[in-house]
């Protein structure tokens, strides 16, 4: 059964920092290039930062450059997303994603877990 499990503190203040975590079962998790995306009220899902299946690319959105870092270890099957400098507009839901294309595309989201920057 394939989970993904993402988790950390919900609420931080502004200029604080807060670092996701994503535990994932069920695959083969260092065959699978793995990513954050996050949801604001009203807004659609936004690709927030991505890692290779190695850790030995990432890429993140241009307005996150910087702030957020997004590193996995693969013993423990899992991911991270590690933000700094948090903002009021960075609140949104962040969704863990894994993703491996070969040939057949196999595509796995968390269920999201809640960030709220707020004083």
């Amino acid at each position: 059964q394939v989970q993904l499990v993402e988790s950390g503190v919900g609420l931080v203040q502004p200029g604080g920092s807060l670092r996701l975590s994503c535990a994932v079962s069920g695959f083969t998790f260092s065959c699978f290039s793995m990513s954050w995306s996050r949801q604001a009220p009203g807004k659609e899902r936004e690709l927030v930062a991505a890692i290779s299946s190695a850790g030995s690319r990432t890429t993140y959105a241009d307005s996150l450059k910087g702030r957020f870092t997004i590193s996995r270890d693969n013993a423990k099957n899992t991911v991270y997303l590690q933000m700094n400098s948090l903002k009021p507009e960075d609140t949104a839901v962040y969704y863990c994603n894994a993703r491996r294309n070969s040939g057949t595309l196999w595509d796995y989201w968390g269920q999201g877990t809640q960030v709220t920057v707020s004083s």
